[in-house]
């Protein structure tokens, strides 16, 4: 369920802990019978009193306020044969802290109220109520097809439950060992998490402090590099978009990514992140937004192995399963630095420096002009610009012309001429008149325009 407010925060911390005081009192009214469709926060709203149910003509007489920061609520119910009152906060918020607030006598640092900005209130998840089970053997059997041992699920709680009448695996998203989200997968790979709960990195505590962090697409990803030897592996919670975005939103409006943000006091002291995201466009287009908003500087990529002649490995599950675990230790060890614009790895030029050294293609030192006077001193070369300067009448077109001819004769080549002087039967003549025939030409052809 969504709060809408006119709420911003000056930080993250702060906005998380306003959405974890604007769920507190939300559940508190809820345990008073106070209950609404849509709640609104900073405004008077109407609804039925749970007390007198509005009498006999039902009427919305309770009026519930909430304020924007979390710090109260209240409600009274204006039917003179009832007139129910009530209050509450949230827990840890000092009397005095709260008097100031209703004073309206908090300084600029305190204020947390602007103009439209909307707030969802945070859900807090208690174990008790997933009602989480060990996984049973199927379960357990389903992840050591995929090479996942039970070792591994258990260090990262993986569960299963019953849920819309199927048994599934609980993924469970943690910060500090508290319980903050929950994923849901059936083995048809049907995806489902709780509701309104705070978006998180799968695996965020084993981070903490890294310097070097691995992220992947998915869960099963993540226990994959852990059976790797890699445990400083998070997973991003939502998968992957179709396309890159044509704008990067500042991080009030970055909703898709907004895990990044909260995460962000984890991510801040990696000094290297490698991407390991799929190998599929939305994979790779995944790599693309994370780096935006990492700082492609510290980012890495990595090439992901063939699994058979014919197809590559899609992610990291795939590697364990197909190649085994030291084959993806490779895929990690062997991550590149992720492009930038403009910077350029030295090993990037190495086929076309063997190329040149070795003389493969023949021609990258250049083919002779035809005169071997000039040839120490000038050849022609491929993919190379020749500027012919001189004096107005000095001969440069004909010298052009001669040029031509000759490497027509003696390589083969053809070219294409634009003249900007002369017509194009001007420069038939001209290139005529150049030539040494050793044969007289019989079509267009053979003269290599």
């Amino acid at each position: 369920m969504c709060c809408h407010s006119v709420i911003t925060v000056r930080s993250m911390e702060e906005r998380r802990a306003c959405e974890e005081r604007l769920g507190q009192v939300v559940e508190k009214m809820k345990k008073e019978g106070i209950d609404m469709s849509q709640w609104r926060l900073g405004t008077f709203q109407r609804t039925i009193c749970p007390q007198c149910e509005g009498g006999s003509t039902e009427e919305r007489s309770l009026s519930v306020f909430i304020r924007e920061d979390g710090t109260h609520g209240n409600w009274t119910c204006f039917r003179a044969n009832c007139g129910w009152k009530g209050y509450t906060q949230p827990d840890g918020v000092p009397k005095a802290y709260q008097a100031k607030k209703d004073s309206g006598n908090e300084n600029e640092s305190d204020q947390e109220v602007k103009a439209n900005q909307p707030v969802k209130v945070i859900r807090k998840l208690r174990e008790e109520d997933l009602r989480l089970e060990p996984l049973c053997d199927e379960l357990v059997t389903y992840f050591s097809e995929r090479m996942i041992s039970a070792k591994t699920l258990r260090r990262n709680n993986v569960s299963q439950r019953k849920r819309n009448n199927k048994i599934v695996i609980a993924f469970t998203y943690r910060r500090d060992k508290v319980l903050v989200g929950c994923k849901y997968r059936e083995v048809s790979k049907k995806f489902s998490q709780e509701a309104n709960t705070e978006k998180i990195l799968y695996g965020l505590d084993d981070i903490k402090q890294a310097r070097d962090i691995i992220i992947v697409e998915g869960e099963i990803d993540k226990l994959s590099m852990e059976e790797a030897g890699y445990c400083n592996c998070v997973s991003v919670p939502d998968g992957a978009p179709a396309q890159v975005s044509n704008k990067l939103p500042d991080k009030d409006h970055d909703k898709k990514y907004s895990y990044l943000w909260n995460c962000k006091e984890y991510l801040d002291p990696a000094s290297r992140i490698i991407l390991a995201t799929d190998a599929d466009p939305p994979g790779q287009a995944l790599a693309e937004e994370l780096a935006r908003r990492l700082g492609k500087e510290r980012c890495w990529r990595v090439k992901w192995p063939k699994k058979n002649e014919t197809e590559f490995c899609k992610d990291a599950n795939e590697v364990l399963m197909f190649l085994g675990p030291r084959a993806l230790k490779e895929v990690i060890e062997g991550a590149e630095l992720y492009p930038i614009r403009g910077l350029f790895n030295f090993k990037d030029f190495f086929p076309e420096i063997d190329s040149y050294y070795l003389g493969i293609h023949g021609d990258e030192l250049g083919i002779p002009t035809g005169w071997k006077c000039m040839d120490g001193l000038y050849k022609v070369v491929p993919g190379e610009l020749t500027i012919v300067t001189g004096v107005p009448n000095s001969g440069k077109s004909e010298w052009i012309d001669a040029l031509l001819c000759n490497i027509n004769n003696q390589c083969g080549w053809k070219f294409v001429l634009c003249s900007m002087e002369n017509k194009a039967s001007h420069c038939l003549l001209s290139m005529l008149s150049s030539l040494s025939f050793h044969s007289t030409p019989r079509n267009n052809d053979d003269f290599g325009v």
